[in-house]
């Protein structure tokens, strides 16, 4: 794993070398929050958008960089005639197994990384306003934290993420309830953000939302940035 080390801290130190430079914004939220709605929205606002979640798709996906890695550290049987890794089946096993999540975690985080930082650089480059960072788990990474300048977070109850990520990703409810218990926990995260997005509501309701927060964050982000 020492070439994936090396890929993380490389990273980490690319990241750092933003702060100060363009605004910083981590978004967060549980699994069925709504986190791809509103940075969706941010998009079109003009925002630069980092989805780690979406970067984690496709290194595990076919052809993906970390596929290798997996195959070898977990067998063949864990990737699809396509080349993809079987998702339900690795979910499964590290839940049941933490060992199994840490070595993981320790193929595929420096890879999500280092693609973080590509990305993020090239859109500091384009001149977006700011970048927003979508992090599903952000507020368990101390490194996240310490990083970002603004963080926001989409809240909704916890009944509607459940039935929205058993419609969505045809997960039964007590597979979606151990993910949940998985993830730290609605009131922390509220606790920790700068703004809330509530999403229970329309999209329309939704694109207000957003839209204001846009504009809160155009408005504090033309002061001098913190250098915390």
């Amino acid at each position: 794993m020492a070439s994936t080390h090396s890929n993380l801290d490389s990273a980490k130190a690319g990241l750092k070398a933003l702060k100060g430079e363009i605004p910083l914004i981590g978004l967060t939220g549980g699994i069925g929050s709504g986190k791809t709605a509103v940075s969706d929205l941010l998009d079109k606002l003009g925002a630069g958008i980092i989805d780690t979640d979406l970067i984690s798709h496709q290194i595990t996906g076919p052809g993906g960089k970390a596929i290798p890695l997996i195959a070898k550290a977990f067998g063949a049987n864990f990737i699809d005639p396509q080349g993809a890794l079987i998702r339900p089946k690795m979910r499964t096993l590290v839940f049941e197994d933490p060992n199994a999540r840490k070595v993981l975690e320790q193929i595929t985080h420096p890879l999500i990384q280092e693609e973080t930082a590509k990305q993020a650089f090239e859109l500091a480059k384009s001149g977006v306003p700011y970048l927003v960072f979508v992090v599903p788990l952000l507020i368990e990474s101390g490194s996240w934290v310490k990083l970002i300048d603004y963080l926001v977070v989409v809240d909704c109850s916890e009944e509607t993420q459940i039935q929205r990520v058993m419609h969505r990703n045809n997960m039964t409810r007590s597979d979606v309830e151990n993910v949940l218990k998985a993830q730290t926990s609605r009131d922390a995260r509220l606790a920790a953000a700068n703004a809330v997005i509530e999403n229970q509501g329309s999209m329309d309701e939704l694109k207000l939302e957003v839209l204001n927060l846009h504009e809160k964050l155009l408005k504090i982000l033309e002061e001098p940035l913190s250098s915390s």
